[in-house]
C-alpha cells in the first residue's frame, strides 16, 4: 500500500525547502568571473534537459569566462561510463548529470560526488540570486543521501502522462479499463493505426510496468526498501495490462522500443496514445518534424482499480569529487540549476522545474496551456516510479526482461515469479554494504 509521502518535486504548492544557511546572500563579495580562464568537462544524459543547458551554455561562459565542453550520451551508455569511471578515481568530467532515480544511491554509497553543503554555506562561493530556498521540500529530498550529505542539486522532476493525438480520439480515457478499451477500437493494423505505444525496451520499459502499478495503489518495494512486491496480485495485474496493451495495440518491434522510437511512432500520426514523461512535448508541437502539431492532447495518466497516480522521476547534477576545479565546476551547477535555466526549461517543455518561484514567473510560456495544466496535476498525485535502491538498474534489467519476454507471450505470472526470486539476492547483498 501506497503511504502518501511528500513528492520529490517543486511546485507552488509545495513548502519551500528548509533553508541550509542564513547567510548566503547576505554579502556582495561573490563574483561570476572569479574562475575566468579555466575549462570544465560536463557529462550530460541524452534527454530535453541536456538539450536545454547545451542550448544555452554560451550564456554561462559569456557569463563567467569559463570555457565549457559539454557531450551528451544515450542513457544506456553515459550511465555505466559515469559509474565506472567515478568508481576508477579518474572522471573524464568535473560535473555530471545523472537520474537520481537510477544513481543517486551508487554515487552517494561510493562518495563520489562533491558534498555541496560547505559552498551552500559560503557567501563568496554561492551567488545571492541563488537562492536555495526557492527549492521545493520535495526536491531537496531526492537530492539528499541517506547519510544527510548533499552531492547534487535538482535539474528537474518528470511525472509520467499521456501524449495522445486529438484526431483520433478527443479526450483522454480516465481510468486504465477505458484505455484499455479505446486502444482496442482505434487499433487497426491494416491501416498502419495503433492504438498505444510504450516503451518495450528491456529495462527502460521497466517505468511503463510501474506506472501500472502505481494503479493498483503499489510500488515495488516494501517502504524500508527490503522486501520485493513484484510478483503480488497487484503486481501481476499491473504486468498483464502492459503485456496485453503492448501486445495487441502497439506497432510492430515494439519490444525495441525506448522512448525515441516511441516518440517518432507518435509523430507520424499512426499511434492514438503514447505514455511517458513530461519533457518529451518539444518535438511533437514542432511542425518541423511533427505531422500532429496542431492536435497533440496532453492527459493525466488514467485511474487504476484502486488509486489514480503518476510515475515521477528525478534528476540531479553533481561535481566529481576527484575534479580539479571544483569552484568553476560549482559555478556551472549554480548556473544550470539556477531561476531562468529552470524557467528556460519549462518554456521549452523539457520537464517540470523543482523550484517553486517558475510558475509564478511572468515570462513563464510553456508549449501548451494543457501541457503545463496536466504537468502541475500530475505532480499532486506524483509517487516514485523506480524503488531507490542500490542495484535499481539491476533490478530495470531484470524486469526488463521479464517485460519483454511477456510481450513475446510469456505467462505473466510465471515471469515475474521467476524475476522477484532472481533479483532478492542482489537486494539482499546491497542491504548488507
Amino acid at each position: 500500500m501506497i503511504s502518501r509521502r511528500t513528492l520529490l518535486t517543486a511546485t507552488a504548492a509545495t513548502l519551500a525547502a528548509p533553508a541550509i544557511v542564513s547567510e548566503v546572500g547576505a554579502t556582495t563579495a561573490f563574483d561570476w568571473k572569479r574562475h575566468k580562464g579555466q575549462t570544465i568537462v560536463v557529462s550530460l544524459t541524452k534527454s530535453p534537459r541536456a538539450d536545454n543547458l547545451q542550448a544555452h551554455q554560451k550564456e554561462f561562459e559569456a557569463l563567467t569566462g569559463i570555457k565549457v565542453i559539454s557531450e551528451q550520451l544515450p542513457e544506456q551508455q553515459q550511465r555505466p561510463k559515469m559509474v565506472m569511471e567515478l568508481a576508477a578515481g579518474n572522471p573524464s568530467f568535473d560535473v555530471t548529470h545523472f537520474s537520481l532515480h537510477v544513481s543517486k544511491r551508487v554515487v552517494g554509497a561510493g562518495k563520489w560526488l562533491l558534498d555541496l553543503r560547505p559552498y551552500l554555506a559560503d557567501p563568496k562561493l554561492t551567488a545571492p540570486e541563488f537562492d536555495y530556498a526557492d527549492f521545493g521540500a520535495g526536491a531537496v529530498t531526492a537530492i539528499t543521501q541517506p547519510d544527510g550529505r548533499i552531492d547534487s542539486m535538482p535539474v528537474e522532476t518528470d511525472v509520467w502522462l499521456v501524449y495522445y493525438n486529438k484526431k483520433m480520439l478527443p479526450k483522454m480515457p480516465d481510468t486504465l479499463d477505458e484505455m484499455m478499451q479505446t486502444a482496442a477500437r482505434l487499433n487497426d493494423p491494416k491501416k498502419n493505426v495503433y492504438g498505444f505505444v510504450g516503451r518495450g525496451l528491456k529495462n527502460a520499459n521497466v517505468p511503463v510496468w510501474t506506472s501500472f502499478l502505481l494503479g493498483e495503489n503499489q510500488l515495488t518495494v516494501t517502504p524500508d526498501n527490503k522486501t520485493l512486491l513484484t510478483d503480488t496480485p497487484e503486481a501481476i495485474w499491473a504486468g498483464q495490462y502492459y503485456k496485453d496493451i503492448l501486445s495487441k495495440y502497439a506497432p510492430p518491434g515494439v519490444v525495441g522500443f525506448n522512448w525515441y522510437e516511441c516518440q517518432n511512432s507518435f509523430m507520424q500520426g499512426n499511434v492514438g496514445m503514447w505514455l511517458d514523461g513530461v519533457g518529451f512535448c518539444p518535438p511533437l508541437v514542432d511542425p518541423k518534424v511533427s505531422k500532429i502539431y496542431d492536435h497533440v492532447g496532453v492527459g493525466l495518466m488514467p485511474a487504476g482499480p484502486k488509486a489514480r497516480h503518476c510515475a515521477m522521476f528525478n534528476d540531479g547534477i553533481g561535481i566529481a569529487a576527484k575534479s580539479k576545479v571544483k569552484d568553476a565546476a560549482w559555478l556551472y551547477v549554480q548556473w544550470a540549476t539556477g531561476k531562468q535555466m529552470a524557467l528556460n526549461l519549462v518554456n521549452m517543455g523539457g520537464g517540470a522545474s523543482p523550484r517553486v518561484s517558475t510558475y509564478t514567473e511572468p515570462n513563464l510560456k510553456p508549449p501548451t496551456k494543457e501541457w503545463l495544466q496536466t504537468m502541475l496535476a500530475s505532480l499532486k498525485i506524483a509517487e516514485p516510479g523506480l524503488p531507490e535502491i542500490i542495484p535499481v538498474t539491476e533490478f530495470r534489467d531484470v524486469f526488463g526482461i521479464a517485460l519483454t519476454n511477456m510481450i513475446g507471450g510469456a505467462d505473466v505470472a510465471s515471469e515475474l515469479k521467476k524475476a522477484t526470486e532472481e533479483f532478492k539476492p542482489v537486494l539482499a547483498k546491497s542491504l548488507q554494504s
